[in-house]
Protein backbone atom coordinates (compact mmCIF):
# COMPACT_ATOMS: atom_id res chain seq x y z
CA UNK A 1 0.00 0.00 0.00
CA UNK A 2 1.51 3.86 -0.56
CA UNK A 3 1.72 6.20 1.27
CA UNK A 4 -1.03 7.88 -0.95
CA UNK A 5 -3.24 4.70 -0.31
CA UNK A 6 -2.82 4.52 3.23
CA UNK A 7 -3.13 8.25 3.77
CA UNK A 8 -6.59 8.19 2.16
CA UNK A 9 -7.74 5.57 4.54
CA UNK A 10 -6.84 7.17 7.15
CA UNK A 11 -8.59 10.16 6.32
CA UNK A 12 -12.46 8.35 6.09
CA UNK A 13 -10.94 7.21 9.54
CA UNK A 14 -10.61 10.48 10.50
CA UNK A 15 -13.90 11.49 9.00
CA UNK A 16 -15.63 8.51 10.97
CA UNK A 17 -13.43 9.48 14.41
CA UNK A 18 -14.13 13.18 13.66
CA UNK A 19 -10.83 13.63 15.30
CA UNK A 20 -10.62 17.14 13.88
CA UNK A 21 -6.37 17.64 13.76
CA UNK A 22 -6.13 14.33 11.94
CA UNK A 23 -8.84 15.64 9.24
CA UNK A 24 -7.38 18.87 8.90
CA UNK A 25 -3.25 17.38 8.59
CA UNK A 26 -4.30 14.07 6.39
CA UNK A 27 -6.46 16.28 4.05
CA UNK A 28 -3.20 18.84 3.67
CA UNK A 29 -1.34 16.02 2.86
CA UNK A 30 -4.08 14.49 0.21
CA UNK A 31 -4.29 17.87 -0.84
CA UNK A 32 0.10 18.01 -1.35
CA UNK A 33 -0.31 15.09 -3.45
CA UNK A 34 -3.06 15.71 -5.56
CA UNK A 35 -1.21 19.06 -6.65
CA UNK A 36 2.43 17.63 -6.69
CA UNK A 37 0.95 14.86 -9.44
CA UNK A 38 -0.97 17.47 -11.60
CA UNK A 39 1.83 19.54 -11.90
CA UNK A 40 3.57 16.89 -13.39
CA UNK A 41 0.82 15.54 -16.01
CA UNK A 42 -2.77 14.06 -14.86
CA UNK A 43 -1.80 10.79 -14.86
CA UNK A 44 1.64 11.25 -13.19
CA UNK A 45 2.09 8.52 -10.23
CA UNK A 46 4.40 9.87 -7.09
CA UNK A 47 7.35 7.81 -6.38
CA UNK A 48 7.59 6.62 -2.56
CA UNK A 49 10.45 9.07 -2.21
CA UNK A 50 8.62 11.89 -3.67
CA UNK A 51 5.61 11.30 -1.59
CA UNK A 52 8.20 11.22 1.62
CA UNK A 53 9.58 14.16 0.38
CA UNK A 54 6.09 16.23 0.73
CA UNK A 55 4.87 15.04 4.23
CA UNK A 56 8.35 15.91 5.23
CA UNK A 57 8.00 19.61 4.05
CA UNK A 58 4.24 19.54 5.40
CA UNK A 59 5.51 18.36 9.03
CA UNK A 60 8.18 21.31 8.27
CA UNK A 61 6.02 24.21 7.96
CA UNK A 62 3.40 22.84 10.56
CA UNK A 63 6.61 23.19 12.51
CA UNK A 64 7.70 26.58 11.65
CA UNK A 65 4.50 27.92 12.05
CA UNK A 66 3.88 26.40 15.52
CA UNK A 67 6.86 28.42 16.69
CA UNK A 68 5.84 31.55 15.32
CA UNK A 69 2.81 31.15 16.88
CA UNK A 70 4.29 30.26 20.62
CA UNK A 71 7.01 33.78 20.01
CA UNK A 72 3.43 35.48 19.32
CA UNK A 73 2.04 34.29 21.95
CA UNK A 74 -0.97 32.33 20.35
CA UNK A 75 -1.43 28.93 22.21
CA UNK A 76 -4.47 27.75 20.17
CA UNK A 77 -2.97 27.70 17.10
CA UNK A 78 0.37 26.62 18.54
CA UNK A 79 -1.42 23.45 19.96
CA UNK A 80 -3.34 23.04 16.39
CA UNK A 81 0.19 23.51 14.75
CA UNK A 82 1.60 20.78 16.72
CA UNK A 83 -1.28 18.56 16.97
CA UNK A 84 -0.94 18.13 13.00
CA UNK A 85 2.65 17.84 13.21
CA UNK A 86 2.50 14.88 15.04
CA UNK A 87 -0.08 13.23 12.88
CA UNK A 88 2.04 13.93 9.79
CA UNK A 89 4.86 12.61 11.46
CA UNK A 90 2.95 9.11 11.79
CA UNK A 91 3.72 8.49 8.08
CA UNK A 92 7.27 9.06 8.17
CA UNK A 93 9.98 6.46 8.99
CA UNK A 94 11.73 6.75 12.67
CA UNK A 95 13.78 9.11 13.56
CA UNK A 96 17.68 7.63 14.26
CA UNK A 97 18.77 7.97 17.64
CA UNK A 98 21.65 9.56 18.03
CA UNK A 99 23.98 6.73 18.29
CA UNK A 100 22.40 5.44 14.82
CA UNK A 101 23.12 8.78 13.45
CA UNK A 102 26.71 8.77 14.16
CA UNK A 103 27.47 5.05 13.19
CA UNK A 104 25.37 5.68 9.66
CA UNK A 105 27.45 9.03 9.54
CA UNK A 106 30.72 7.64 10.46
CA UNK A 107 30.14 5.06 7.68
CA UNK A 108 29.16 7.35 4.68
CA UNK A 109 32.84 9.29 5.90
CA UNK A 110 34.82 6.40 5.40
CA UNK A 111 33.18 5.21 2.22
CA UNK A 112 33.34 9.05 0.97
CA UNK A 113 36.78 8.80 2.16
CA UNK A 114 36.11 12.41 3.59
CA UNK A 115 39.28 13.35 6.12
CA UNK A 116 38.94 17.11 6.95
CA UNK A 117 35.82 19.68 7.43
CA UNK A 118 36.57 20.58 3.86
CA UNK A 119 35.22 17.39 2.65
CA UNK A 120 31.92 18.25 4.13
CA UNK A 121 30.11 19.09 1.07
CA UNK A 122 30.84 15.44 -0.50
CA UNK A 123 29.67 13.85 2.94
CA UNK A 124 26.45 15.67 2.78
CA UNK A 125 25.39 14.93 -0.30
CA UNK A 126 25.57 11.53 0.14
CA UNK A 127 24.20 11.53 4.00
CA UNK A 128 21.07 13.98 3.11
CA UNK A 129 20.10 11.60 0.48
CA UNK A 130 20.62 8.34 2.20
CA UNK A 131 19.37 9.29 5.39
CA UNK A 132 16.18 11.06 4.11
CA UNK A 133 13.26 11.13 6.75
CA UNK A 134 15.37 9.10 9.22
CA UNK A 135 17.21 12.32 10.41
CA UNK A 136 16.58 16.53 10.24
CA UNK A 137 19.12 17.92 8.01
CA UNK A 138 20.34 19.81 10.28
CA UNK A 139 21.01 17.29 12.68
CA UNK A 140 23.31 15.59 9.78
CA UNK A 141 24.70 18.58 9.21
CA UNK A 142 25.74 18.77 12.94
CA UNK A 143 27.51 15.08 13.43
CA UNK A 144 28.68 15.33 10.31
CA UNK A 145 30.64 18.75 11.33
CA UNK A 146 31.40 16.81 14.33
CA UNK A 147 32.94 13.88 13.13
CA UNK A 148 34.92 15.86 10.66
CA UNK A 149 36.50 17.93 13.21
CA UNK A 150 35.19 21.14 12.22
Amino acid sequence: MSLAEKISSDLKDAMKGKDKAALEAIRAAKTAFILARTEKRADYVLTPDEELKIIQKLVKQRRESAAIYKEQNRIDLYDREVAEAEVLEKYLPAKLSDEELSSAVKNIIARVGAKSPADLGKVMGVAVKELAGKADGKEISAKVKQLLGD
